[in-house]
């Protein structure tokens, strides 16, 4: 075991101890419970362990840790320390199954993965082990894609993003990727010109004349139902502009340093928080929103905008 030595500790500016930035974790404390998880994973993948952990494989596992991801994402935008430490657990526990259930199968285990992102960190970051230079955060991100791509021997820029991937997110990376060898807009704000015309685009393919509709956003009004395109040609061209609209967004995005998955996503939340408040409100009239007016529904919804507002 690797002798600990207590962490530096600093103070912070609510005056209460914090480890100084950089401090390794206590091993005395942290090597036994490592062990231990790795115990408790080996033995459920034992003879006498669980069925459903002897079950899984590499492939099998694989929507558990893409959930795990997003629950994490969702702990860490909810500020709660205990929700964080769970889900971070919750990911921790898929990295380790997956190299259990790998080594079981007789073809890598944790020792594997662990070398592997130590000696990866080490060369990927020469400015901090090595003697190469680099002082901005876009430096060392220019060191990071040549080492990268170096290893991989890439032959398009495009090589190594990974499919999975979700569609607003890598349209985002594969800009960037392009943006890198100076297939860009000169000016960012370029892309808006570029978002009309796009838009432009969709309204040619949706109404007859090419004019976007001037119908007011308002709840006072006649319901409408939609009607579908019985199309197959238009409904491809309309998907085609869509996407095309949505690509722009995300490279607006991109030009001014925002995540558009993230955004999308806090986006969702923030519509589904207040729809449930509309819930609530309505639960407490003895009602449910499914008996409830449009018109009600809205009163309801900017009210919460509202207090939204008043508490920023």
């Amino acid at each position: 075991m690797t002798d600990s030595v207590p962490p530096a500790r600093s103070e912070n500016t609510q005056g209460s101890s914090a480890p100084l930035p950089g401090t390794p974790p206590d091993y005395s404390i942290l090597t036994p419970a490592f062990e231990k998880l790795c115990d408790v994973i080996a033995r459920l993948r034992s003879p006498e362990g669980c069925p459903w952990d002897r079950a899984q494989t590499l492939e099998t596992i694989k929507p558990y840790t893409l959930e795990e991801t997003y629950e994490l994402l969702e702990a860490i935008d909810s500020g709660n320390d205990q929700h964080i430490i769970e889900e971070l657990g919750d990911l921790l526990l898929q990295i380790v199954l997956d190299s259990q259930i790998a080594a079981d199968e007789g073809r890598f285990d944790l020792t594997h993965v662990v070398d592997r992102l130590t000696r990866k960190m080490i060369e990927r970051h020469p400015h901090v082990f090595g003697d190469v230079s680099a002082e901005t955060p876009d430096e060392v991100r220019k060191n990071w894609d040549q080492i990268k791509d170096q290893e991989k021997q890439r032959r398009s820029i495009f090589d190594g993003l990974p499919e999975a991937l979700p569609a607003l997110a890598r349209a985002s990376r594969v800009a960037e990727k392009a943006a890198k060898v100076g297939y860009d807009f000169p000016h960012r704000d370029m892309l808006f010109d570029k978002l009309r015309e796009e838009i432009q685009e969709l309204a040619d393919e949706l109404f007859h004349d090419g004019r976007l509709p001037e119908t007011p956003a308002t709840v006072e009004a006649e319901v409408i139902a939609d009607q579908e395109l019985d199309d197959p040609e238009l409904q491809a061209r309309v998907e085609g502009e869509l996407g095309d609209i949505l690509f722009v967004v995300a490279n607006i995005a991109r030009r001014w340093k925002i995540n558009p998955e993230e955004a999308l996503r806090k986006s969702n939340r923030k519509f589904q928080v207040r729809v449930q408040k509309i819930e609530q409100a309505l639960e407490t009239e003895g009602r449910s929103i499914q008996e409830a007016t449009l018109q009600e529904m809205e009163a309801i919804y900017q009210a919460v905008k509202q207090q939204e507002r008043a508490q920023r």
